[in-house]
């Protein structure tokens, strides 16, 4: 359960990440609104989550899922380069988070 957990934050950390631009420096309301909900939901679930996980595999976890939400959703919402070098870093990313689950 601390996993889904853990995932689950790591989502609303891509939810609040891609927010911010949205938000137009906090100046509209609903996008500003939406993103400080994402952003306690992941702290939130990252808390319930390291309840049972160790924090530094939590943490890193986290941010990883949250780096590579970001990163593919800036290519898919707002443009942003996919060059393969971008695409191999992200692979990286993956690799390490995968490896972390595997030896918690």
């Amino acid at each position: 359960m601390a996993w889904l957990l853990l995932f689950l934050a790591g989502l609303f950390e891509c939810g609040w990440a891609i927010g911010l631009k949205y938000t137009d420096g906090f100046t509209r309301f609903v996008p500003t609104t939406l993103t400080a909900i994402c952003m306690v939901a992941s702290v939130a679930l990252l808390g319930l989550a390291v309840k049972t996980l160790p924090i530094g595999t939590a943490y890193a976890v986290w941010t990883g899922i949250g780096s590579v939400g970001t990163v593919l959703l800036g290519v898919w919402l707002l443009g942003d380069p996919a060059s393969a070098p971008r695409l191999l870093c992200i692979a990286l990313i993956v690799a390490g988070i995968g490896g972390l689950k595997l030896t918690a």
